[in-house]
């Protein structure tokens, strides 16, 4: 499995409705969306990919209270740190929003995951 599948496969185990990128319009919350925001590109000294890849990811919860939002993102953190699947290090504690055309509260954090290429 690539790391983008695994990664939507175990945050789906912390809520169902998961989506990469952009939630589809209408859906209930809570829900997560989370995007790639680029990463490390490392090369071997001759140039050639190494066996890893790293991606910078931001996880986004969305619910209708501040509270659930949190423990969902303080949850995906930790299913995410506990994976076998690749390595993931949190950069920064989440930041809480709130979404005023939506009336949801949401909580981003963002994500150094290390998986095989």
């Amino acid at each position: 499995m690539s790391m983008e599948s695994d990664l939507s496969t175990l945050l789906k185990t912390v809520c169902p409705r998961t989506f990469p990128d952009v939630a589809d319009i209408g859906t209930a919350p809570p829900f997560i969306a989370w995007q790639l925001l680029g990463g490390e590109s490392l090369r071997a000294l001759d140039n050639t990919a190494l066996d890893k890849r790293n991606s910078y990811v931001q996880v986004s919860v969305y619910s209708l209270t501040r509270a659930e939002s949190l423990a969902k993102i303080r949850a995906a953190e930790e299913a995410m740190c506990a994976s076998h699947a690749f390595t993931c290090t949190p950069m920064g504690e989440p930041l809480a929003t709130y979404e005023p055309d939506t009336k949801l509260y949401g909580a981003i954090q963002r994500f150094s995951i290390w998986a095989a290429r």
